[in-house]
């Protein structure tokens, strides 16, 4: 048994991604945790998950029993084991296209009242976003940051310590918090009891096979909460291709912020992002004191990329080493963990060298290679999701997901359904997400939930793509181009009929004659672009002196 500390939680030493225990705020309640249902009443009519209107039906949670990995030897010590039980044992299911913890959003893919319309987002380039794009891109991270979750509080106590329910333990965060928390909970330590007794070898979003799907759901969920926010229900999280990239090219104060000159770990003054404060990144403080996070700020974001150990990560990721990535067959294999050789998952995610398929890498790669590059808030293993360029960094993970999808389209078989480590067998439910989802049920293209990425549409809506952030500013400046045109038309008509007046009123005076007015134009006798030796004035502006 493992009783150490992480002493450090950056991605040199692990690498994963964390997540939060998101409840909804109806199921937080004294009631609903001894009762252990989570069945929200839908707001349309009343009744619990929608019943009376066919969305759904308050159900019993089925777990699947299929024996886990044995890298975790514990039962009934940690409380997302067989997610969600410890909390709840009824939840809503709903019926057709409708999702959500009461049953009162669309499936991801689908829109309208009664999500019958299906439409295709598509994520794009940060760097192909047009000048409107990038600033609601920034001010809706912002606007997430900053407005509590109608939704959502986070736990800040286990079950047992919350006494089976009788003395509920949660607090309210931000919109965008309620995200950070989640990946913190996913991948925190395992608590055995009293200060520093932990187990470390455990997460249920990484190091194994439901590290895509899981991530996959995680973005989907923040694009949706970000549409419910703003009402723009066009919105998508970019992307940021880093493949070959020689520094961090998204940092820049127009987009996630760029360095501060008084200190090069924290971000620029002129970033909305330099006010953000952190929290759940001082894992190992928790840990010491055998609690879980308290959801309080913890200082400013940082990050200071390139100044990393250069032992761990020497650069960032290759189009080649992305290549070979992609060519290999096997989601994963083996064990599937961080040990998996010519596993696709494990070398995206970092584990499996990029060059040759061999888990257990002495160096870190693709995917965890970006968290060690940024040194700072990206790093830390349980903080990560506090960096906004997280959400562009997983975006650009998944499209390449998305790529090995399409391109070997494996059989629903490769993906495992027992022996994985715990939280990653294809029916386990996905830690800590209410709504339910299956780590199976996005084992599938992004097409079947509704997104598509720009750089992998076919080259004809690539080209229409490609001119859409030009005809975007285009539609911003046209009606000043009209007016400009609109001025200039009067200015011409208003002189045409000045001119054709004057010529009616003095149409005997020799100064309006045609011979006159040529004379009035004339250039002088002298031809100065003509080469000649006739005088000096002459040749002080023929063209050989002039150039």
């Amino acid at each position: 048994m493992s009783l150490a500390v992480r002493d450090s939680f950056i991605y040199s030493v692990l690498c994963f991604v964390p997540s939060y225990q998101q409840i909804p705020r109806r199921c937080a309640t004294q009631e609903a945790l001894r009762a252990k249902e989570c069945c929200p009443s839908w707001e349309g009519d009343g009744s619990p998950c929608g019943a009376s209107s066919g969305r759904g039906f308050c159900k019993d949670v089925e777990v699947p029993d299929q024996p886990d990995g044995p890298q975790y030897p514990f039962s009934g010590l940690d409380d997302r084991e067989k997610w969600p039980l410890v909390f709840y044992n009824r939840t809503c299911q709903c019926t057709g296209n409708f999702m959500g913890f009461s049953c009162a959003d669309c499936k991801f893919g689908y829109f309208g009242v009664n999500c019958n319309e299906k439409r295709e987002s598509i994520r794009r380039n940060v760097f192909h976003l047009s000048r409107a794009e990038r600033i609601r891109l920034v001010s809706y991270l912002n606007l997430a940051k900053q407005t509590t979750s109608s939704d959502y509080v986070v736990a800040t106590g286990t079950y047992q310590e919350m006494e089976n329910g009788s003395n509920p333990m949660f607090a309210d965060v931000s919109s965008y918090d309620v995200f950070v928390w989640m990946h913190y909970y996913v991948s925190r330590n395992a608590l055995l009891g009293g200060p520093g007794n932990v187990w470390t070898d455990v997460d249920f979003a990484h190091w194994g096979p439901a590290f895509l799907p899981w991530h996959r759901v995680y973005l989907l969920h923040w694009e949706h909460e970000i549409r419910k926010l703003t009402g723009d229900m066009s919105f998508t999280i970019p992307y940021w291709d880093w493949r070959d990239a020689q520094g961090c090219d998204v940092c820049t104060d127009e987009l996630m912020g760029g360095r501060s000159p008084q200190d090069p770990s924290l971000l620029s003054p002129g970033s909305v992002f330099s006010s953000w404060r952190v929290l759940c990144s001082r894992a190992a403080d928790y840990d010491d004191r055998g609690m879980l996070c308290d959801a309080g700020g913890e200082g400013p974001l940082r990050r200071n990329p390139g100044n990393h150990n250069r032992n761990v990560v020497e650069r960032l990721p290759t189009s080649a080493e992305v290549e070979f990535t992609l060519s290999l067959i096997n989601y994963d294999t083996g064990a599937v963990d961080r040990g998996a050789n010519m596993s696709f998952r494990n070398t995206l995610e970092g584990f499996g060298d990029p060059q040759t398929g061999l888990g257990n890498s002495s160096h870190m790669s693709m995917h965890a290679a970006l968290h060690v590059f940024m040194n700072g808030s990206m790093s830390s293993v349980q903080g990560s999701a506090n960096d906004p360029i997280f959400l562009l960094h997983h975006a650009f993970v998944d499209s390449i997901y998305e790529q090995w999808l399409r391109r070997h389209r494996p059989s629903p078989s490769q993906y495992p359904d027992s022996d994985a480590p715990i939280g990653h067998n294809s029916e386990y439910h996905m830690v800590p997400f209410l709504p339910l989802h299956r780590n199976r049920d996005f084992f599938i293209s992004s097409k079947d939930l509704g997104y598509e990425y720009s750089y992998l549409l076919d080259a004809n809506q690539r080209l229409a793509e490609s001119m859409r952030p030009y005809l975007e500013e285009l539609q911003d400046v046209w009606p000043w181009l009209l007016l400009a045109g609109l001025c200039g038309g009067i200015a011409a008509v208003t002189t045409a009929a000045a001119v054709l007046t004057a010529k009616r009123r003095y149409g005997g005076s020799s100064w309006l004659r045609v011979n006159k007015w040529k004379d009035l134009f004339a250039l002088p006798e002298r031809e100065p672009l003509i080469c000649s030796g006739d005088t000096e004035e002459t040749k002080a502006r023929n063209y050989n002196t002039t150039i």
